[in-house]
């Protein structure tokens, strides 16, 4: 048995499915429900005993108390948390609750109950938590990538709440001795992922013949992780990984956003033709949001050369796939779609003039 905090979100989500698709150790599902978490995603498990959803809060100590002691999981996968730049720009409190305290909340559980194990369950304990490649910071156009040694620089509420759950996560392990383990990725893509991030947003609007906007240039560039890809590495670092220790995951796919979007546009074209014309006709240059960071890149060699791990997919197989997906669940994109999202939408991109 393994708990799992955020199951019901994209990457969280991916995960679960994954896992039980490969394996019959059953999950603990612990999400909120947030705006973000869609029961949805987990479909499929409707009725599956190895999958046991419980909604309510990672803050909520004596909820993670009871789920602990009830299912005594060998290991705690922490996925939960607010995840969205733009959103922790206009509302950051809710970003230092969720990553900060409940970060907090879930080591403090952990601890208490790892603490208790019998000597052979406590030696394979593992709390493994998903971070960011954002709390490094920016890179200049021709600055190495990012190696796990690099300095910490977070210029969002987002990535500093992110930064701040990885070093409580670290400093658990160094003064109290609990086996953690720390994951930190590139910007994830694939099925079931909410429209407010690029790639989804970009496929919606088009679908819809609404704008497709780009924050200023369009190019700001990031490295582009398949989300199945790093469901893989995750589970080899849960397997495998060090304690203590933290492991890079990236794609080895750096693209300016401009050219993510135009080639988004370009697969729309061939899967399913606007007679209006082509979609990048739709393309919008919007004012920049606040702080906007120039460049990430993950040197992921060190999860490489320690447990062998490398991406399955390609940029170009997997935004295909990606594309393909939403494509064929257009109805899972409407439901989602609901109007705090359209009011959320309407907050962010209003007053953004077009450049």
């Amino acid at each position: 048995m393994i708990l799992v905090t955020g199951g019901a979100g994209f990457i969280g989500s991916n995960f679960v499915l994954d896992w039980l698709a490969r394996s019959d150790e059953a999950v603990v599902n612990l999400d909120a429900l947030t705006y973000a978490g869609n029961r949805e995603n987990l479909a499929s498990l409707e009725g599956d005993a190895r999958h046991v959803f419980v909604q309510g809060d990672i803050c909520d100590r004596a909820l993670v108390d009871r789920l602990l002691a009830e299912h005594r999981p060998r290991a705690v996968v922490h996925f939960a948390a607010e995840s969205h730049v733009d959103r922790s720009i206009h509302g950051p409190g809710a970003f230092m609750r969720t990553n900060v305290e409940g970060t907090f909340t879930l080591l403090e559980a952990a601890r208490g109950y790892w603490g208790g194990l019998p000597a052979t369950e406590k030696d394979a304990f593992r709390f493994l938590h998903v971070s960011t490649d954002e709390v490094y910071g920016s890179l200049g156009p021709i600055d190495p990538a990012f190696t796990e040694s690099h300095p910490y620089e977070p210029n969002s509420p987002y990535s500093a709440s992110k930064a701040a759950s990885d070093h409580l996560v670290r400093a658990w392990h160094h003064t109290y001795g609990l086996p953690v383990l720390t994951t930190n990725c590139s910007n994830n893509y694939g099925p079931y992922h909410f429209p407010e991030k690029l790639i989804p947003l970009m496929i919606v609007n088009a679908l819809a013949g609404k704008p497709l906007p780009v924050y200023g240039d369009g190019q700001q560039v990031r490295d582009w992780l398949y989300v199945k890809d790093h469901c893989a590495a995750i589970r080899e670092v849960l397997a495998r990984g060090r304690l203590g220790e933290t492991y890079n995951v990236g794609g080895w796919n750096e693209r300016p956003n401009l050219e993510i979007v135009r080639q988004v546009c370009a697969l729309l074209d061939e899967m399913k033709p606007d007679p209006a014309g082509p979609y990048a006709r739709l393309i919008t240059h919007v004012a920049d949001r606040p702080g906007h960071d120039r460049r990430y890149a993950i040197d992921a060699r060190k999860l490489e050369r320690e447990l062998g791990w490398r991406p399955a997919e390609t940029f170009e197989t997997g935004i295909r796939k990606t594309v393909r997906w939403y494509l064929d669940h257009q109805d899972w994109v409407a439901r989602v779609q609901s109007g705090a999202y359209r009011a959320w939408v309407d907050q962010n991109y209003a007053g953004r003039a077009a450049a």
